[in-house]
């Protein structure tokens, strides 16, 4: 009897500009694995059928992106320590039984983002400084602290939201007034966009970087464009800039890895794959 092929895929809505098929796709290819990676635009009332049958249907695992990362995770049978503290997955192996096991890895890729390309980088090194208080921020302080980063000054455009992530995560975090962001950026050894400002077809990214250290490391969790304005500008004042298509790369790895069997490298052959069209 001939074994059943996997498949795996992203489940998003909207999601067909999503680059994890050609990710994926490269690495099934690169390492001669069978397989297949497809995305899926699934409407929010359809998600927990869907779900329900996609095991059925040979599937052995799927990403989650929006607007269903804190839905899939509600729906899970297994959560890891990590996706339950960030209150979101975007990662869902399927048992054999179906069950549905949800990770997030996004905070993975963050930090493995940074430390390549950004070598000797050191959360512990100075204060960090985060835009944005969604899901990905909440994947990316969750990092930071794990890291050891002294303390976190958080700014988000409803001031709400970023008090709520004080709430859960304690002192460490320092909430500071969207109008008043600029400021909380002096001596800050870390920053990171966790919005969609500055990605093509969003609001630019407006606030000044004129209190930006030259010693900051900072990175755009964006990749379109891959050279955002705020890199740019961060770059023009010598800071060291990271963009935000090696935290894509990188955390799509450990479910590649639980899916399909294999390890992937992250290698600029697979970045150059990914980015030609």
């Amino acid at each position: 009897m001939t074994a059943r092929i996997p498949l795996a895929g992203v489940i998003g809505s909207p999601v067909a500009h999503s680059l994890s098929p050609r990710l994926h796709g490269y690495w099934l290819k690169t390492y001669g694995l069978a397989g297949h990676y497809i995305p899926m635009d699934i409407a929010q009332s359809d998600l927990a059928e869907v779900l329900q049958m996609l095991p059925r249907m040979g599937f052995v695992g799927v990403n989650v992106t929006i607007p269903h990362k804190e839905t899939a995770l509600s729906l899970a049978n297994l959560v890891t320590d990590r996706a339950a503290l960030i209150g979101a997955a975007n990662t869902l192996i399927f048992h054999e039984d179906g069950r549905i096991h949800a990770d997030n890895t996004d905070g993975y890729g963050f930090l493995a983002n940074l430390r390549q390309n950004a070598p000797g980088w050191d959360a512990q090194s100075g204060p960090a400084a985060v835009f944005g208080a969604g899901g990905a921020a909440r994947a990316i302080v969750t990092a930071l602290i794990d890291a050891g980063a002294p303390s976190i000054r958080l700014t988000n455009r409803t001031r709400g939201r970023a008090e709520a992530l004080r709430s859960e995560f304690g002192p460490k975090i320092e909430v500071h007034d969207w109008v008043h962001a600029g400021p909380m950026l002096a001596g800050a050894a870390t920053v990171v966009n966790t919005t969609s400002l500055g990605m093509v077809g969003k609001p630019d990214f407006r606030v000044s970087l004129d209190a930006l250290d030259p010693a900051a490391t900072v990175n755009d969790l964006v990749y379109a464009p891959l050279e955002t304005p705020f890199l740019k500008q961060a770059a023009e004042r010598g800071c060291r800039v990271v963009d935000g298509l090696g935290m894509l790369l990188h955390q799509a790895a450990p479910g590649f890895e639980r899916w399909f069997g294999l390890r992937p490298e992250i290698t600029e052959e697979l970045r150059q794959a990914v980015l030609t069209q």
